[in-house]
């Protein structure tokens, strides 16, 4: 028996695929077979069809992906302060739909280390280049000085890629890690990283400063991480870094992040998070891919909001801790923040 082809076959081919039964008839049971357009006859009950709208990239975005303008007194006064601070944030940086809500809630994502990043991934708005060795050496007192002035409880310290130094810039983002900790010790931190070239040492670094939550992002299915990534990034070594963070420090949250519309089907993306599972993550998102602009890759498709609960719910039926799945949710969720804060601080954490 074969899986069946989705509507975006003809582009990138199909091949037969298997994923976690158990979280198949989950997805199964949650989707109307008959908004799915097939280009193929339903010959086979075995593969489950994405329920999702399929659109010619010049359309206009659903009605679901539509948020308010951001404002408020306290998204104001965040912004800035980050302004006078002259702190990076992928919120602005990554042009993420989420940051009135995450500002106004007190949780802001700080990028450290500079605005360049060494690698090009075709779905990210980051600047790329070659910043050539240069780091601030007092970024991490700055930065630590700075959120902790903030009225925050969670701050997510992300990263450029630094293929230029020989850490990868491991060391400057565990000083920074250990600064906060210093002035906010009620701060709660996640350290969201690059993948070091898979370098166990320089993922020790990181962890042995102890953030409260070790993320990396796997970003998208195994397939198409060649056509979405740089070429140094690859999934299987996106997989080691998070299976070592856990085996190195078995008590730390760790944290991972799938896209979903940037050409994957359905089962790839059970795949995906079987793996995840398997190599002891704690927490996953799964947001809407959104195009940052013309140059970036093309959003294939746009899943429903009813595909993310069903994502979500077999998510959970394979045991990860938190699962946050939706069309606008990303890698830095407050949903998750909630979570964490409650793991840490028992009920009252959030």
């Amino acid at each position: 028996m074969h899986d069946i082809p989705d509507s975006t076959s003809r582009r990138r081919g199909w091949y037969p695929r298997s994923s976690p039964s158990a979280a198949r008839s989950i997805l199964c049971a949650r989707i109307r077979c008959s908004d799915w357009r097939a280009e193929a006859p339903l010959d086979t009950p075995r593969s489950c069809p994405i329920e999702a709208v399929v659109i010619d990239h010049s359309e206009r975005k659903p009605p679901w992906l539509k948020v308010l303008a951001p404002g408020g007194e306290s998204y104001t006064r965040i912004k800035g302060t980050l302004r006078n601070l002259q702190l990076h944030t992928v919120c602005e940086e990554a042009h993420c739909p989420n940051v009135g809500e995450c500002w106004r809630e007190g949780t802001a994502t700080v990028m450290i280390l500079g605005d360049t990043c060494t690698r090009g991934c075709r779905f990210c708005a980051v600047k790329t280049g070659n910043p050539r060795g240069v780091v601030d050496p007092l970024e991490p007192e700055h930065v630590a000085a700075a959120v902790a002035s903030l009225d925050l409880r969670y701050v997510v310290l992300t990263m450029v890629d630094r293929d230029d130094l020989p850490d990868g810039g491991a060391s400057h983002v565990a000083e920074t890690v250990r600064r906060l900790h210093d002035l906010r010790p009620d701060l709660l931190v996640e350290a969201l990283v690059g993948d070091f070239r898979g370098r166990h040492g320089d993922i020790a670094t990181v962890l042995d400063s102890r953030p409260d939550v070790f993320a990396h992002n796997v970003e998208v299915v195994r397939r198409i991480t060649r056509l979405v990534r740089d070429v140094r990034c690859t999934y299987d070594q996106s997989l080691a870094v998070l299976e070592h963070a856990k085996a190195h420090a078995p008590d730390r949250i760790t944290k991972s992040s799938l896209m979903v519309g940037a050409g994957e089907t359905d089962d790839e993306v059970l795949e995906s998070l079987a793996d995840l599972h398997r190599v002891g993550v704690d927490i996953v998102t799964l947001g809407q891919y959104l195009r940052p602009s013309p140059k970036h890759l093309a959003v294939d498709r746009y899943v429903e909001p009813a595909k993310f609960a069903a994502y979500s719910e077999a998510a959970k039926q394979m045991g990860f801790k938190f699962v946050a799945s939706g069309p606008l949710v990303r890698s830095s969720y407050r949903a998750a923040e909630v979570f964490v804060g409650k793991m840490i601080h028992g009920p009252e954490g959030n």
